[in-house]
């Protein structure tokens, strides 16, 4: 078709950046259209989940990943330091919070499925939303993304052929439509997607400020009769979460004044903020798109669903999202694959995308000041000091729990695949750069790679082995890096279902004849 570029992204954020890479990776033509001319400096997420460390480590950008982190940390012991009069710190000693109930580095089980096997992304998780954007426009210039910032999406027209964008500048003809424009995204409400859900109760501010008389504040986040506040870990971040509805207007501006009013009510300090370097507004209202794609039109990341910002798990869940969809959409465009490949897009990410709503709802009930809300909280922080507790919600935070529901039976079928170290030093995750799928021969079986002779340009081959999972005889990669197919060693035949797995996700194999 005679399009200026194959998919249009909406929106240049973490989710948008990490999108318009996956599909370069994939081959399509992608303009990204960002109404902001530079990036914005307000205070956003400050943390990430195993699943989004994994994606950015499978795309080759684990070192830089480290080296933010590092950063990060020096930054909040320095301030620990000076909370505690000097004395040296070594770290926070905690892996994240359950509505505010902070969890202990020293209670989780690391054996656990899903926090075990991530390798070195497993390490990574203080890297700010920010940081995030800033090394995703750094790569998406590396690949030759257009990217056309101070760009506005004013409106469009779909067909069943392309999508017709109307912009600030001009129109852009397209085959596909990504909105990837935030909880208020204009695509969502032009392509007129059903977003039903559950409406706000509360007023959140996160902000960085100067203030002065801060001493009695305690570091962490801390319940009072009148809500919940944190202070730290950074000097001047602070956060206030009240129970009296919604903001009356969203758009007002944040003062210092009613941020210290506010802090103040919450936290019983008579604090004084001197200034504001920057400062948010949120509420807790969650709510999810029932369909990710309507035609030619799809969503991503806050787009399709909206939640509170507790447990830092939107941007990470965004970014799942366009793990997910980018190689569908790149194999389609590309003839790869047909069309109904998208469709996994919602069947697969739907679910997700609920089950985090839900725990960012479950969040807020444990934080309410009345009298049932804080039993349940005296509960929660009691499990919060034991071992099984303390790793199972680290675990479901942290989204180990994530599984698509994906033809086969093997255990590792659906969830993420694990970060084999293999014998010739490499790791899975190395052979995961160019974003193509890889099918891993860890039994040196010409049968397993003859299968894929017909996918050389979609999947790549290996035969390696894995000391540490002796048990495995191969796995099928999927490009977002989850498990396709695997079998055992001891399976009667160890092919079983692969040539299925192979023409389900990539295609029929070349040469054939349907």
């Amino acid at each position: 078709m005679d399009h200026d570029v194959d998919v249009v992204v909406a929106g240049g954020g973490p989710v948008g950046m990490m999108l318009a890479c996956e599909l370069r990776l994939g081959g399509a033509r992608v303009a990204v259209l960002e109404r902001l001319t530079e990036m914005s400096p307000t205070i956003k997420g400050g943390a990430i989940t195993t699943p989004s460390a994994e994606a950015l480590y499978r795309r080759g950008m684990l070192p830089a990943l480290a080296e933010v982190q590092r950063q990060t940390m020096d930054r909040f012991r320095a301030f620990l330091r000076e909370q505690n009069g000097g004395a040296p710190s070594q770290g926070l000693g905690i892996v994240g919070h359950f509505a505010g109930i902070m969890l202990r580095a020293d209670l989780v089980d690391r054996t656990e499925p899903g926090l075990a096997d991530a390798g070195p992304a497993a390490e990574i998780a203080f890297v700010a939303q920010q940081d995030i954007e800033r090394l995703l426009g750094e790569r998406a210039d590396e690949l030759g993304v257009d990217v056309r910032r101070g760009v506005e999406l004013t409106g469009f027209d779909a067909d069943d052929d392309a999508v017709t964008v109307r912009t600030s500048h001009g129109t852009v003809r397209a085959g596909w439509l990504v909105g990837c424009d935030g909880g208020r995204s204009v695509v969502r409400k032009l392509a007129g997607f059903d977003f039903p859900g559950t409406d706000p109760e509360i007023t959140c501010h996160q902000a960085v400020v100067e203030l002065t008389g801060a001493e009695d504040l305690k570091v962490g986040w801390t319940a009072t009769d009148t809500g919940v506040y944190a202070y730290g870990p950074m000097p001047g971040r602070v956060v206030t979460v009240e129970f009296d509805g919604p903001p009356t207007d969203r758009d007002a501006p944040v003062t210092a004044e009613d941020l210290q009013a506010r802090l103040r009510r919450v936290s019983g300090v008579d604090v004084t903020i001197d200034g504001v370097r920057t400062a948010t507004r949120f509420t807790d209202h969650a709510r999810q798109v029932t369909e990710y794609r309507r035609g030619r039109v799809l969503l991503a990341g806050d787009a399709a669903h909206v939640h509170s910002a507790f447990g830092s798990q939107g941007l990470s869940l965004g970014i799942g999202d366009a793990m997910n969809l980018g190689w569908k959409l790149a194999a389609v465009i590309g003839g790869r694959a047909p069309e109904g490949l998208l469709d996994t897009y919602t069947s697969e990410r739907h679910p997700v995308g609920a089950w985090v709503l839900d725990w960012t709802r479950s969040q807020v009930a444990a934080m309410r000041p009345d009298p049932r809300s804080r039993a349940l909280r005296e509960i929660v922080s009691d499990l919060a000091e034991t071992v099984v507790g303390t790793t199972y919600l680290t675990a479901r935070l942290n989204g180990a729990g994530v599984h698509y529901e994906l033809p086969g039976e093997h255990p590792l079928t659906g969830r993420s695949t694990p970060d084999l170290e293999l014998t010739d030093g490499t790791r899975l995750a190395d052979h995961l750069h160019g974003g193509r799928a890889l099918l891993l021969d860890l039994t040196d079986d010409p049968e397993v790679r003859a299968l894929a002779t017909g996918y050389v340009d979609r999947v790549d081959t290996l035969t390696a082995a894995c000391p540490s999972r002796q048990d495995l005889a191969a796995v099928l990669v999927r490009p977002d890096g989850f498990t396709a197919w695997a079998a055992d060693v001891v399976a009667p035949t160890p092919t079983a279902g692969l040539a299925e797995a192979l023409e389900e996700w990539f295609g029929v194999p070349e040469g054939a004849v349907r």
